[in-house]
C-alpha cells in the first residue's frame, strides 16, 4: 500500500514539473518572438516608455512610424526615382550584354588591386538597396503598415548583410559613379560592300607609313586584338588591280608608336594605285568615291595617300584643293607617325561612275558631283538653253576621236553631214596627256557629245545639264557594259542619253572574220572565254564606219530636242 502511494505521488510531481517546463518554454518563445519582430513593443509592454523627444533610428530609405503611411509612400517614390535612374543604366548594359552573341563581357577594374574591398562593399549596398526599395514599395504597404505584426522572413535578416552578386551582375564602382565594363563598339572596318572595304574610327588613331599600319589605340587592355587587311582602293575583288595597291593593316592595339604630328581634322586614307591614269577609272574608282567620302567635311579633312603619283596629284589638283584645305600627306614617305582623332581608311563607292543618293552622305547625287566638277575646273555653263533660232546660234557638237582602236573611219563624212544639218562641229581627242582643264572648257561649251564606247566619254561630266550624250556601241554584245559605264551615269547627271548600236556592216570585224563566225553569230561565246578575250576581240581589234543615213536620223532627233 505504501509503495502504491509513493508511485502516485511521484507521478503527480512529474506531471507538475512537465507543466512548469511548458509554461517556462512558452514564455521564452513569446519573449524571443517579440524581441525579433517588434523590439519596440517589448519595451512598451514592459513599461519602459521612450522619451517624446527621441525618435527611433530609421533605416536608410524606410520612413519612421511618426510619418505614417504618407511618409513611407514619399520615401518609396524618392527611392523608385533613384532606382529608375540606376535601372536605365543597368538595362542599357544588360541589353549590350545580350547583344554580344554569346561573347564574354570583360569587366575591367581601373585599379583592381586597391579597390577590391570597395567593390565588395558596393555589391552589398546594391543588394541592400534593392531590399530596401522592396520594403518601401507602396504595393507592399498592406503587409508592412505600422502596427501590423510581421513574421520574420529571410529579407528581414538580409538587410545590411554582405551578399555576393549573381555571376552576370556588372561590377559598379561607387567611386567613379558608373560601370567600368569594356564599352561595346562596332568593328573598325566594314567589308560588306561589294565595291569597297571601308574603315571608320573615332578616338586615338595613329598612321605609321613605314609599317603600313593604321592603329586604333584602345584605352583599356584587350584580350584579343582586332585586325583588318585593307586595300584602300574602290575596286574590290579585282586582283589584277590590287596588285598595284598597297595593302594596309588596320588594327586595334594597346601599344603604338609615339606621335610625331597631331592633327585637329579627320583624315581619309586612300590609294592612287590600281588603274589610276585611265580617265574612266580616275573618275569611277577615285574621284566619285573621294567626293562621296570627303565632301561632307567641307574642306576640313586631311588626305593621306599611298601609291602616290605626283602627276596624278597635279592633274586633279583643282579637285583635291576643293575637297581639302590641306596639302596631301604621302603615306609611304618617312617614318612619321601622324595622329588623328577621326580617320577613314578607304573610299565609299556605289556602282561604277554612279551615286546612290539613298546611301550617300547628305543625299548627294551625280548632279551634285557634276556641278562640283564644273566648279572645280571653273567651267561656267550649268545648263543648255533651248535653241529658238538656228541662224542666231548653232548647236555645238563635239566628236571624241580616237587614234588606236574604235576609230571612226569615216569621220570626215560624219562631220560634213552634221554641218549640213546645222551643227557647229568640234573634233577633239581626250587622251592621258590632255590638259583636263582645257578639255573641260571645250566639253562644257558643247550641246551634244558623240563618241565610241571608251574612257573619253567620261568627259560628259563637264557637259551642262540637258545636253545630249550619244554613245556609239561597237559590235559584240557590249550594250549592257556601255549603258552601265556611261549611259546610266549620263542620266543621273541630268543629260539626255542616246545609244547607237553598230551593225555588222558598220564594223571592221567583217574584214577579219567571215559572217558565219561566232564573233557575229554568237558574241556571247566570246564573252564566256573571259574578259581579256572579249576585250581583245571586240574592243582592241574593232573600228567603226557609221551608216550615215542611219546616224543622220539620230542627229535629227537630237536637234529637235534642242529646239524644243
Amino acid at each position: 500500500m505504501g509503495s502504491k502511494l509513493r508511485l502516485v505521488r511521484s507521478t503527480n510531481q512529474s506531471r507538475r514539473f512537465r507543466f512548469l517546463l511548458l509554461i517556462v518554454g512558452c514564455f521564452i518563445v513569446t519573449v524571443t518572438f517579440l524581441v525579433v519582430s517588434k523590439p519596440q513593443a517589448l519595451v512598451s509592454n514592459l513599461g519602459f516608455g521612450t522619451s517624446a523627444s527621441t525618435s527611433p533610428p530609421v533605416a536608410d530609405g524606410v520612413s519612421s512610424d511618426d510619418d505614417g503611411v504618407n511618409g513611407a509612400d514619399s520615401a518609396a517614390v524618392r527611392r523608385e526615382e533613384e532606382d529608375d535612374e540606376r535601372g536605365h543604366e543597368s538595362e542599357s548594359n544588360n541589353e549590350k550584354e545580350e547583344n554580344l552573341s554569346g561573347e564574354k563581357n570583360i569587366v575591367v577594374d581601373a585599379n583592381p588591386k586597391e579597390e577590391v574591398h570597395e567593390h565588395e562593399l558596393t555589391e552589398s549596398r546594391t543588394e541592400s538597396e534593392e531590399h530596401s526599395a522592396k520594403s518601401d514599395d507602396p504595393g507592399s504597404s498592406q503587409d508592412d503598415a505600422p502596427g501590423r505584426l510581421t513574421l520574420p522572413t529571410v529579407s528581414n535578416y538580409s538587410i545590411g548583410d554582405h551578399t555576393q552578386p549573381e555571376s552576370n551582375t556588372p561590377i559598379v564602382s561607387e567611386k567613379l559613379g558608373e560601370q567600368i565594363q569594356t564599352p561595346e563598339r562596332k568593328p573598325l572596318c566594314d567589308n560588306s560592300d561589294r565595291r569597297a572595304d571601308i574603315c571608320e574610327m573615332n578616338g586615338d588613331i595613329r598612321i605609321h607609313g613605314s609599317t603600313s599600319s593604321v592603329l586604333f589605340v584602345e584605352s583599356l587592355k584587350i584580350e584579343q586584338s582586332e585586325a583588318w587587311q585593307i586595300h584602300p582602293y574602290a575596286r574590290k575583288g579585282d586582283q589584277a588591280c590590287f596588285n598595284e595597291v598597297r595593302e594596309l593593316m588596320v588594327k586595334a592595339s594597346n601599344e603604338a608608336p609615339q606621335c610625331t604630328t597631331n592633327y585637329d581634322v579627320p583624315s581619309i586614307v586612300f590609294s592612287i594605285g590600281g588603274y589610276a591614269g585611265n580617265l574612266f577609272h580616275d573618275f569611277a574608282d577615285l574621284l566619285v568615291p573621294l567626293f562621296l567620302t570627303a565632301r561632307q567635311f567641307n574642306g576640313e579633312v586631311q588626305f593621306v595617300v599611298t601609291n602616290l603619283k605626283s602627276w596624278w596629284i597635279t592633274k586633279f589638283n583643282p579637285v583635291l584643293q576643293k575637297l581639302s584645305k590641306y596639302p596631301v600627306i604621302n603615306f609611304d614617305l618617312g617614318n612619321d607617325v601622324h595622329c588623328f582623332k577621326q580617320a577613314i581608311v578607304g573610299l565609299r563607292a556605289h556602282n561604277e561612275f554612279q551615286i546612290d543618293p539613298a546611301r550617300a552622305p547628305n543625299g548627294y547625287t551625280m548632279v551634285d558631283f557634276a556641278k562640283f566638277m564644273r566648279s572645280a575646273f571653273s567651267v561656267g555653263r550649268e545648263t543648255v538653253p533651248n535653241i529658238e533660232d538656228l541662224s542666231a546660234r548653232k548647236p555645238r557638237l563635239l566628236i571624241i576621236s580616237r587614234k588606236q582602236s574604235r576609230i571612226f573611219t569615216n569621220i570626215n563624212e560624219i562631220v560634213a553631214t552634221a554641218e549640213e544639218m546645222g551643227y557647229e562641229v568640234v573634233v577633239n581627242e581626250a587622251d592621258v596627256s590632255s590638259g583636263i582643264s582645257q578639255f573641260a572648257e571645250i566639253v562644257n561649251s558643247c550641246d551634244v557629245m558623240v563618241g565610241v564606247y571608251g574612257s573619253g566619254l567620261t568627259n560628259s561630266v563637264f557637259l551642262p545639264q540637258n545636253a545630249t550624250l550619244i554613245q556609239v556601241v561597237p559590235w559584240g554584245g557590249l550594250e549592257w557594259m556601255a549603258s552601265n559605264s556611261y549611259g546610266e551615269p549620263a542620266k543621273q547627271m541630268g543629260l539626255n542619253y542616246v545609244q547607237y548600236s553598230v551593225g555588222i556592216e558598220e564594223s571592221s570585224l567583217l574584214e577579219q572574220y567571215p559572217k558565219d563566225h561566232a564573233v557575229f553569230t554568237d558574241p556571247a561565246s566570246i564573252h564566256i572565254r573571259g574578259f581579256q578575250e572579249m576585250r581583245s576581240t571586240f574592243l582592241e581589234k574593232q573600228n567603226v564606219k557609221l551608216d550615215i543615213n542611219k546616224f543622220r536620223d539620230v542627229l535629227w532627233k537630237t536637234l529637235e530636242q534642242l529646239i524644243q
